[in-house]
């Protein structure tokens, strides 16, 4: 069964990410609706058996539009909706601000209170969002969110103003609101009401609120930190932590905010006769990532780490790569591997052991190398020893 979808505010942050996410789906048929381009919503509210209700209004020049833009706009969709004989659901996009009082909050509490009633009027399902701050893709610099601003201007290299840095937010990611939204629509089968006014179907009518998660808190000074040192990446080539889901979702929305003429940046190349080696990334706590060229004949390496550990990949040219253990008992064995660009095998180097690799081949050498750690130059974890000439 094709269930149609209307998307209020369909060509907005949150509603132009969740009609791209649905519009990926076969059993779908998406449809859109945004006050600025029009259309005539009573006849798309009466085809839609799903309504996203993500059109608002947040910074409008006159506080008094936020009555009519949120809590009028809400009750006139959930009007129409109430005139179809199998209602819709309506998944309404709120804030936490509902909470508060002043004219945003109270536009929003009057929106959730309009689909509220729609609910126990109809027995349709009615789920409204206390959304924190949305953040991702697409956001608007200086409306949707901080983050957006932040992002923005700091891939710009444009000031920002941090009113209070100790000031703790609370964020949600685009991707996860997203996700929340689908997961109630794959519960839901619309169905009749039945004669005691409760819908039918997969889940039962009435009123709720939604959530999403993970909800993430920091304040407002970390937040910033961590988009300057993203900022900094193309420099030092640092990495943040991608354990921290917070960083990968901050990653994602920093770079979805680059001009496209910073999306391609150089790297510092050190050139010698044997041929140019260049640091590639660099990671908290899961090394770095180096590339070379080698010149045919040449050698590399001639050294040995206690705990350091590397893999080599060759990806064009042809190469030995040669180790003997190091110290009493390694004696004069030389192990020798040879690779191929055409093969693209990795090669570990376990520590305790000398090795280079060397350039076998007629034509350049290109090589890929990764480290367990960042070169430190303090403590460099690097001794050098010909594999040869032990």
């Amino acid at each position: 069964m094709v269930k149609t979808v209307l998307v209020t505010g369909s060509s907005g942050f949150m509603g132009r990410n969740l009609t791209v996410a649905l519009s990926r789906r076969d059993d779908l048929e998406v449809i859109g609706y945004d006050v600025d381009t029009g259309g005539d919503l009573a006849e798309l509210v009466g085809r839609a058996d799903v309504i996203y209700h993500l059109a608002g209004i947040n910074r409008p020049p006159d506080p008094s539009e936020y009555a009519r833009g949120n809590a009028g706009l809400t009750a006139e969709v959930c009007d129409l909706a109430a005139a179809r004989s199998v209602p819709p659901m309506i998944v309404l996009s709120s804030s936490i601000q509902a909470e508060l009082d002043n004219p945003y909050g109270a536009s929003k509490r009057a929106a959730e209170d309009a689909v509220r009633a729609y609910a126990e009027r109809t027995g349709a399902v009615g789920v409204a969002f206390r959304l924190p701050n949305v953040f991702g893709k697409w956001s608007r610099p200086n409306y949707n969110s901080a983050v957006a601003t932040f992002c923005h201007n700091i891939a710009r290299d444009l000031p920002i103003t941090v009113s209070d840095p100790d000031r703790e937010m609370q964020l949600v990611y685009i991707d996860d609101v997203v996700a929340a939204f689908i997961t109630l629509l794959d519960d839901f089968t619309p169905s009749p009401l039945t004669g005691e006014g409760k819908r039918g179907g997969d889940r039962a009518g009435g009123f709720r609120y939604g959530a999403v998660e993970p909800v993430f808190r920091l304040k407002l000074g970390e937040i910033v930190e961590r988009i300057r040192a993203l900022r900094r990446s193309c420099e030092d080539l640092m990495l943040p932590d991608l354990s921290d889901p917070l960083n990968r979702r901050l990653l994602a929305t920093y770079n979805s905010f680059l001009p496209p003429e910073r999306w391609g940046y150089d790297l510092q190349q050190r050139s010698d006769p044997r041929g140019v080696l260049a640091e590639f990334i660099k990671t908290h706590g899961a090394g770095q990532i180096f590339v070379s060229t080698t010149k045919p004949g040449i050698v590399r390496g001639n050294h040995y780490h206690d705990t350091k550990v590397e893999k080599f990949l060759v990806l064009s040219g042809e190469a030995e790569i040669r180790f003997r253990m190091i110290g009493r008992g390694g004696g004069d064995d030389v192990i020798r591997i040879r690779v191929s660009g055409s093969d693209l095998r990795v090669v570990d180097i376990p520590p305790g052991y000398t090795h280079c690799i060397q350039n076998v081949g007629d034509t350049d050498m290109i090589t890929l190398f990764w480290a367990s750690e960042v070169f430190d130059p303090a403590r460099p974890d690097t001794v050098f020893e010909d594999v040869d000439h032990g």
